[in-house]
């Protein structure tokens, strides 16, 4: 019944990679065939050897040139298949390769809208305000900081050139006071000294 009244589903066309996978299946099967023929012809070959020449010898080689022959054929038509489907296989990768094409196109595309969406929220002019606005606030705060520190109590009327003399005579009585010999020092020389004076009376006595 389906056959005369149909399904009414549509049967798929197909594909390039279908038409491929057929052609392959084509070749193999035409190898086997060739396979087959090289086999007997094998067999004739060997026949003709054993036979002398004659009306047997002449059967042989006539069976021989006819299995060649369609050998021969079968090889023409395997690598007509084996171009044909190279061919497919190429057209597949273009096809392959323009359809990698069309989707990066619209990625872009996409990416274009999406960043032409973004830009529009941007004013440069808001920006450069911010960046005005933020360098007066960091000078505002290096005002700040300078204010807190500050000095207290010192007055502005200091000679530089006086500050300078103080510090030199302050170095001048801290080197006095490294050089200056400590008093328990002094005392316990000045008792050598007074026992290297009194050795040679001794000695005398």
């Amino acid at each position: 019944m389906n056959r005369i009244f149909g399904t009414g589903k549509k049967t798929p066309k197909p594909t390039l990679n279908d038409a491929i996978s057929a052609t392959d299946n084509r070749v193999d099967a035409v190898e086997v065939k060739i396979k087959k023929l090289e086999a007997e012809l094998a067999k004739y070959k060997d026949q003709m050897k054993k036979v002398r020449d004659g009306p047997a010898k002449n059967a042989i080689k006539s069976k021989a040139m006819r299995v060649l022959k369609q050998k021969k054929t079968y090889e023409a038509q395997r690598d007509q298949l084996q171009q044909q489907s190279f061919n497919m296989e190429q057209a597949s990768m273009t096809t392959e390769n323009l359809r990698n094409v069309a989707t990066t196109i619209d990625a872009m595309q996409l990416a274009n809208k999406e960043l032409q969406k973004h830009y529009k929220k941007i004013d440069i002019n808001k920006i450069e305000s911010i960046q005005d606005d933020m360098e007066d606030l960091l000078e505002q705060a290096n005002d700040i900081q300078e204010t807190l520190g500050r000095t207290y109590g010192v007055p502005d009327d200091i000679d530089e050139e006086e500050l300078e003399a103080e510090l030199d005579a302050l170095g001048d009585e801290l080197n006095f006071e490294e050089e200056e010999e400590p008093s328990y020092l002094q005392e316990t020389s000045d008792l050598l000294g007074e026992l290297e004076g009194e050795t040679p009376m001794k000695n005398a006595a």
